[in-house]
């Protein structure tokens, strides 16, 4: 049954607009018309005065709701992961293993299949970060489940047939020819984790790296005689970066470089999230190690960053509030931008007639009221 969405302020490709309402029918977005034309007969659920923004999209989920994917990659955990995010604006998502065995890697992908099959909300494909990573980069990763692919595991990480796949990668550590199979194979390559060069991520992009995971965190950075990774980044004008707009993971000012620096439309949000988000438990264990939540930050015994207690309408307010964007271009920094790079501009991301109803209306404190998935409301207390 169709359903009218009124009284509220919609993103447009125009900015917001009020006075219109947005049909709904199905999965689907099927009309935006002025409110004054609609048919009388035709159910609305009124907005009252919300910020009506597309679902956010977030191509970097480790965990949420008290489960880690790489300790749990079953369809149930991808499914509490998503619950748990969705109250926080998150309406697709991509479910992701950081680098673990061959055994694990087939698991998660294994799972992802299913939980599209059987229409879990939310789930977009895959993004398996690493284990073709750079040891002196590693982060959090274990460098013991550090590998370069064969050809067999090229075919297997790129084997996800009903969904998105990313792959986070080391471009100096991948051969080019290995990174052009996994793009022949459909899979997004990124660089993340790389302590490559400014000429070694300059080759990667030439490969087919579309874009960069986490920019500024586990790369090499931008010096005076050495551009390196971030540089590289920041330079080319066709990849995307996505960032950590948490306040920990990197400085205001280097993420308003950022947006200075790339065209506007290549960047975007993730969180990076941990089991912490959407759970009262502010501990997880990861390859064995007890990991606590301490003042909003993630870090492990060693004190690295462990991934982040990070929610995407946090992020969207932090755009906001940290990085002084507009509400608007912040909303397209956690919905719009993530769908083109994951190469569903055409279905996702936008207010517009032909898109899913994926769909969060803000109240003005920025909190998530409402959420939409495939056209189904879902209700979150502010």
């Amino acid at each position: 049954m169709s359903t009218a969405l009124v009284n509220g302020r919609v993103l447009t490709a125009q900015g917001f607009a009020e006075g219109v309402a947005v049909v709904i029918d199905g999965r689907d977005i099927v009309s935006i018309l002025p409110e004054a034309d609609l048919p009388g007969t035709l159910p609305r659920h009124d907005l009252q005065g919300a910020w009506l923004v597309p679902g956010f999209i977030d191509a970097q989920v480790n965990g949420g709701g008290g489960v880690l994917f790489n300790n749990a990659p079953t369809v149930d955990a991808i499914r509490q992961i998503g619950e748990a995010h969705r109250r926080f604006g998150t309406t697709g998502f991509m479910p992701t293993l950081i680098s673990d065995d061959l055994a694990v890697m087939r698991e998660a992908i294994a799972a992802t299949r299913q939980a599209i099959v059987e229409g879990v909300p939310g789930v977009l494909g895959i993004h398996l970060e690493g284990p073709y990573l750079a040891p002196s980069r590693k982060g959090t990763h274990d460098a013991g489940k550090f590998r370069v692919p064969d050809a067999r595991e090229i075919e297997l990480a790129a084997s996800l047939d009903n969904g998105v796949t990313l792959i986070t990668l080391a471009p100096e550590r991948v051969p080019a020819e290995s990174i052009r199979a996994l793009v022949a194979r459909g899979a997004i390559v990124a660089a993340g984790h790389t302590a490559g060069s400014y000429e070694e991520i300059g080759a990667g992009l030439v490969a087919g790296v579309r874009g960069f995971t986490h920019l500024y965190n586990a790369m090499s950075p931008l010096q005076g005689r050495e551009p390196g990774a971030v540089g590289a980044a920041l330079e080319d004008p066709h990849s995307w970066v996505g960032i950590i707009a948490d306040g920990h993971h990197v400085h205001p000012g280097s993420l308003r470089v950022a947006l200075a620096a790339k065209p506007q439309g290549k960047v975007f949000l993730v969180t990076d999230a941990m089991p912490p988000v959407g759970s009262d438990d502010p501990s997880y264990a990861l390859y064995g190690e007890i990991i606590t939540v301490q003042d909003g930050v993630v870090r492990n015994a060693a004190g690295s960053l462990a991934g982040s207690a990070l929610d995407m309408a946090t992020a969207v307010r932090n755009a906001v509030n940290l990085l002084g964007l507009p509400l608007a271009e912040a909303a397209r920094m956690a919905s719009s931008y993530p769908a083109d790079f994951l190469g569903l501009s055409a279905s996702h991301g936008r207010i517009a007639t032909g898109y899913r109803a994926d769909l969060v209306a803000l109240d003005e404190r920025l909190q998530v009221t409402t959420t939409w998935i495939d056209g189904m409301p879902a209700a979150h207390a502010g």
